[in-house]
Order: C-alpha cells, then sequence, then structure tokens
C-alpha cells in the first residue's frame, strides 16, 4: 500500500518538526506500507519553509513544496491531489491538534469497511467555543440540507482513496465541503472519532472572515451539488413565492380598494407589483438553467496557475 500524507503550512514553525518526527513514528510501525509526506508552505513569513527544507534534505521520503504567496487551504489540498499518485491520501492539519497516531485506525476503517473516505469526527474538541459553537452550527445546517450523517465535516484530518482524491476540485473555502463533494459523487463516506489535541504553537487563522467566506461557499456547494441538476427546484422555488405573495397582496389592495377608492396609490401597490416581476424573473432564471443544463455537454477543465519551488 502506497500512502501520501498532505500537510498545508501556514506560519507554524513550531510545529513542524515535532509533527514530522510522531508521523515518522506512528508509520514505521504500520507493515507493508511504503508512504511519502507533502509538506506544504503556504507563503508562510515565519521561517516555516527552513524548517521544511532541513526536513527534506534528511528525508527523501518528504516532499517539500513552497508557494509564493498565500493561495489558501483549498488549492494547496487541491494541488496535493495532482501531484500525489499514491492509493491513499491523507491530510492533516499542521498545528499538532492532529494526532498522527489515529492514522492507523483510519487506515483500518478506510478498508475494513468498503469506504471511500474517512473523515475525522473531534469529538472531544480543544478549541474556544467562538470556534465550536460556530463549528457545531455548520455541521448540522449541512446535515440537515445535505442529508450526510456526519458530526465533523469540516475536520482537515481525512482519509481518501486514489479514485475519490482524484475526482477532487477544491477552492475558496471548499476544502470545509470534502465530504459532502465526495458524497455527491456517490462515495462512500464514514467517520471515525479521533483524538483532538490542544494548539500549543502558532496561532489559530480562524476568524470572522473566515465564517464569512465559508458561508459563501456553502451556498456555492449548495448550488454545485444539492440543485446542480435541478436549479429550477432552488430559482422556481423563489420566483413562485415570491408572484403568490404579490399577488396576495394585490388582491387585497384590489379588494381593499371597492371599499375605499381614494387610497388608489400606496406603497404595498409597489411592493406587490415588484414582486410579481422579480418572482417571475427568478423563475425564468431557474428555465433558462435548465435549458442550459440540458443543451450543455462540455468538460470540465480545471486550469491552476500555482507558482511553488519543490525539494526532492
Amino acid at each position: 500500500m502506497n500512502i501520501t500524507i498532505v500537510i498545508p503550512i501556514k506560519n507554524e514553525v513550531g510545529s513542524i518538526k515535532i509533527l514530522y518526527d510522531e508521523i515518522v513514528n506512528v508509520m514505521s510501525k504500520i507493515e507493508n506500507i511504503s508512504y511519502e509526506i507533502f509538506l506544504v508552505d503556504d507563503g508562510s513569513d515565519d521561517g516555516s519553509w527552513n524548517i521544511v527544507e532541513n526536513i527534506c534534505f534528511k528525508d527523501k521520503k518528504v516532499k517539500g513544496f513552497k508557494f509564493i504567496k498565500n493561495y489558501g487551504k483549498s488549492l494547496a489540498l487541491n494541488f496535493c491531489f495532482r501531484k500525489a499518485e499514491s492509493d491513499i491520501l491523507i491530510t492533516m492539519d499542521a498545528d499538532l491538534q492532529d494526532d498522527p497516531a489515529e492514522i492507523p485506525n483510519m487506515l483500518k476503517l478506510l478498508n475494513d469497511s468498503n469506504s471511500d473516505c474517512v473523515v475525522g469526527w473531534k469529538k472531544t474538541r480543544n478549541d474556544p467555543l467562538t470556534k465550536t459553537i460556530p463549528s457545531k452550527f455548520f455541521n448540522f445546517c449541512n446535515r440537515k440540507l445535505f442529508k450526510i450523517d456526519l458530526h465533523d465535516i469540516n475536520c482537515g484530518f481525512k482519509a481518501y482513496k486514489k479514485e475519490v482524491y482524484k475526482k477532487l476540485f477544491v477552492y475558496g473555502e471548499l476544502h470545509r465541503y470534502i465530504p459532502i463533494l465526495v458524497h455527491d459523487q456517490g462515495f462512500k463516506v464514514s467517520e471515525i472519532v479521533i483524538n483532538h489535541r490542544k494548539r500549543v504553537h502558532g496561532v489559530s487563522k480562524y476568524g470572522f472572515e473566515r465564517f464569512m467566506r465559508g458561508f459563501l461557499d456553502f451556498l456555492t456547494v449548495a448550488f454545485t451539488t444539492k440543485f446542480y441538476q435541478r436549479p429550477n427546484h432552488l430559482f422556481g422555488g423563489f420566483g413562485i413565492c415570491s408572484i403568490l405573495l404579490g399577488t396576495l397582496i394585490f388582491m387585497y389592495l384590489l379588494v381593499n380598494y371597492f371599499f375605499d377608492q381614494s387610497s388608489v396609490v400606496r406603497p404595498l401597490l409597489f411592493l406587490s407589483i415588484s414582486m410579481i416581476i422579480v418572482g417571475i424573473q427568478v423563475l425564468s432564471l431557474g428555465i433558462i438553467s435548465e435549458i442550459l443544463i440540458k443543451s450543455s455537454n462540455k468538460e470540465k477543465n480545471f486550469n491552476m496557475d500555482i507558482k511553488y519551488t519543490k525539494v526532492n
């Protein structure tokens, strides 16, 4: 079995060497495997690349990639999905909160359960409430909308079979929704409870701006998965509701007019007409989207323009 372990890095100078040593220790105890480690420096400015270079010079199993700027975690992962050729690919965060000791358990579940992707579940999470509460809400919304029975969709600790990660294309903040994208393509996704550790080095990259970007990508995922083949179910639903509500308001004004002819023009009249017009437009957009899907048969072509430096 060939395994590639992918670790995106952004200013984690204090964690990289410790994490590397832990991974090597764990992998040395697993029989009948060969492995490689991808250390991807996503535009760090704290000396992380120096640590990566030193590790690469000492261990030829480690490949280091340094991006000339911060492209984001999604493109860093996507870059590695294209570069790797192993039977199994594992992704981990570089902050030491993911415990490499869980790798054998993930591999076992990946093989024994006939799963295509295994996602870690931080059941006991060592993070502040500013991260745990939004995460619980985020996971609840995803479970309800996408009908996927996972507790921790955003966990960075995952294992994929080759046929899965080779079909993934992520950008923006879409790495948060990888299990949904995998599930949407018909693959089996399982989860496993993992040990989650406190951050001891570096600073969390989580913030309000990242939360907002994640919400926008939530809408992107909803459009490109749940409503991809049936856009009129979304646009048509909004359009019909707007038309019906606008019509009800107009009928109310019409009936009211017969009792009080002095009030011909009022804000509600403009609102009802606007809602009917907008509803027709949104409904038309849904119909046009359906026509485009039926008439379009172009292959997806994902071009990447990432500039990087490689070691090993």
